[in-house]
């Protein structure tokens, strides 16, 4: 008597013998890069961290402590630090070895090689780079015990959305880096990190609340262009306490997922597209 897959059609059989071995190729590959950076640890927290930690102690620690910023801006500031930890982990994670992968060496074609359609070979590197993010974002909270000790302070009654939110940044970071990669030459990526970072650093709502901006309408505005203003806010809800009973005014939570969500989606379309038109010829 046969089982039921031996009763199979044989096309059948080979699509799921193919989506097997797609899926250990897959995996196989991920594994790598994640040992890869882990054994490059000390410089990968070093490359993604050494930044928004010098910002964390100078605005959250020094300012205070010296009467030059509000008692509380430490709270305010640190989703801000741990959402621009994460999205440039991850944008870093993705862009700068997708470049070289396509230049002139193309470092690509190993992977091109591999039993893999070509969207999961852009959907891993994806991956790898939410990975990656979602962890040096998850590293700023015992850094941040130890440089502001007891001006520490994050709500654990929205842990879930804090997990969601550490997740979609790296998400973000990830698929903008997709894009980034597929779209910039070897040649212009110190171009790139000047034009795009500065202006993504410093308009993503890290530094300060958007709704402290209803003064300043049109810079608002503005800031809703900005993917980092709206993992920024997420993580504000979900890790700034209420003060005497009030929240702190933020974004809508559900509004900022659903923005995160249109985002990746639409930077992973177009990131995928890119990148089968840069490897196939």
């Amino acid at each position: 008597m046969s089982t039921p897959a031996m009763a199979a059609p044989s096309g059948e059989r080979y699509s799921t013998s193919q989506f097997q071995l797609a899926m250990t190729a897959f995996t196989a590959i991920l594994r790598r890069d994640l040992v890869v950076t882990g054994r490059e640890l000390v410089a990968f927290l070093l490359q993604a961290m050494m930044q928004p930690l010098f910002f964390l102690f100078i605005f959250g620690k020094v300012l205070p402590g010296i009467g030059l910023a509000a008692s509380g801006f430490a709270g305010l500031l640190l989703p801000g630090i741990v959402s621009l930890s994460g999205m440039l982990a991850a944008i870093q994670g993705v862009t700068l070895p997708l470049v070289l992968d396509l230049g002139f060496a193309r470092e690509i074609d190993d992977r091109l090689l591999a039993p893999l359609p070509v969207w999961m070979v852009s959907a891993e590197k994806v991956l790898f780079g939410t990975v990656r993010g979602a962890f040096a974002a998850a590293c700023i909270f015992p850094m941040a015990v130890l440089i502001l000790g007891p001006s520490y302070e994050v709500r654990t009654d929205r842990i879930g959305w804090l997990i969601l939110m550490v997740v979609l940044t790296g998400a973000t970071g990830a698929n903008i880096g997709m894009l980034i990669g597929t779209l910039v030459r070897a040649e212009y990526v110190s171009l790139m990190f000047a034009l795009i970072f500065t202006p993504l650093i410093f308009t993503g709502c890290t530094y300060y609340p958007w709704a402290a901006l209803d003064r300043i309408k049109w810079f608002q505005v503005l800031t809703l262009f900005n993917p980092l203003t709206y993992c920024s806010e997420g993580l504000r809800y979900a890790m700034v306490r209420s003060v005497q009973g009030r929240e702190l005014a933020t974004l809508d939570i559900h509004v900022t997922v659903a923005a995160l969500v249109v985002g990746i989606a639409g930077c992973f379309w177009a990131g995928a597209r890119m990148f089968r038109k840069r490897v196939v010829s």
